[in-house]
């Protein structure tokens, strides 16, 4: 399995986050049931590699710390994008940003911009060209003026 594949799975559970009052832990447990993760995969090509458990660490870090610092993440996304309440942005497209603004604070093995571009790749999958404008634009505001990238 790809790092990329890696982050979608992890941003589809940031997605359950917003819907299930359930901890990372019990979601990723769920996830990786085997039986569960298989039917998963006629559902989704994403899923249908297990993923290894270097993998495992990167997905469950990301769950983990997105959970645990979500209104930081959250005041991030508020913030940049100008004009816009939380409750207007898609739940895709905010999981999406949630992660890649994780991944660029707290994850030193990866790249600003390749947590960008791989935010913006994944939001062209399930969103309008449109919102993966947007997306790109909260993002680039983000890493220029928090990150100084």
């Amino acid at each position: 399995m790809t790092r990329t594949n890696a982050r979608e799975i992890a941003v589809h559970l940031v997605y359950s986050l917003h819907y299930f009052d359930e901890q990372a832990d019990v979601l990723l447990e769920q996830l990786f049931e085997p039986e569960y993760y298989a039917k998963l995969g006629e559902a989704s090509a994403v899923y249908t590699e297990q993923p290894d458990e270097t993998q495992k660490a990167y997905i469950g870090a990301i769950l983990r710390g997105v959970q645990d610092k979500l209104p930081e993440l959250d005041g991030y996304i508020e913030q940049f994008a100008t004009g816009w309440k939380l409750s207007r942005i898609s739940r895709i497209a905010r999981a999406i940003m949630e992660t890649a603004i994780y991944e660029a604070l707290y994850m030193d093995d990866v790249p600003v911009g390749a947590a960008i571009n791989e935010a913006v790749e994944l939001c062209k999958k399930y969103e309008e060209p449109e919102t993966a404008s947007f997306v790109n634009g909260i993002l680039g505001s983000f890493a220029r003026e928090v990150l100084g990238k």
